[in-house]
């Protein structure tokens, strides 16, 4: 099979997967509900900067629950049977294409049900949607590299925590100033600059993975 017919095909199994258990997609839909409700259990009412904030902090968390499991729940006889049939670039591409679509499908139910519990305070609803999902795009692409590499090691728990910092806290702030302006209304060109910076980083991670995987899955 050609890389396309592979990446398919392993995007296709994770899917399989997933929908067969839904042990993980439901852990972790029950924690996005539990914490939004306990936010506004202790809030009850916040104001714009913060309702953002909160926001992406849930959101943060969610995809490291999400994602981490892309490579650290893979056994080594998969992860020897994936190598006899498939390539390392159409592993790490049907990785990062099956989290994206669990971000977006997350991100969906979590915009939803939070601006059900608060009260909504978006001013350009069409421009945050467009920061959410720029967001839960880098979270996959930048976790599912990162999930990849500490899975190699002992401690790959700690490994990608201490990995993916020094990346995701520049990434979440400019998404918390994107998001911001969506909130205030103000004009869209006002926020080109983190866009443009946001699609550099989300092709500077895709470009890194497929570059630095095939070593990791020689390894």
């Amino acid at each position: 099979m050609n890389t396309f017919s592979q990446v398919k095909f392993l995007v296709r199994k994770e899917i399989l997967l997933e929908w067969r258990s839904k042990y993980a997609l439901n852990g972790i839909l029950l924690y996005l509900v539990s914490t939004i409700f306990v936010c506004f259990l202790s809030f009850k009412k916040v104001d714009p900067i913060t309702w953002n904030a909160l926001f992406w902090i849930i959101m943060l968390f969610a995809s490291v629950n999400a994602i981490a499991k892309s490579f650290l729940q893979e056994s080594k006889g998969r992860q020897l049977y994936y190598y006899s049939i498939t390539s390392a670039k159409a592993v790490i591409l049907s990785k990062i294409i099956y989290n994206v679509l669990l971000m977006l499908v997350l991100a969906a139910l979590a915009i939803g049900f939070y601006s059900i519990v608060f009260e909504n305070q978006i001013g350009d609803l069409l421009f945050y949607l467009l920061s959410v999902f720029i967001g839960s795009v880098s979270f996959a692409s930048v976790f599912t590299m990162i999930s990849g590499i500490a899975s190699k090691a002992n401690n790959s728990g700690a490994l990608m925590a201490i990995l993916s910092f020094p990346v995701i806290i520049p990434l979440l702030m400019l998404l918390i100033k994107l998001s911001k302006n969506a909130m205030d209304g103000l004009q869209r060109e006002v926020s080109l600059d983190e866009i443009a910076v946001l699609i550099a980083i989300n092709i500077v991670v895709g470009t890194a993975s497929l570059i630095l995987f095939p070593y990791l899955w020689k390894d």
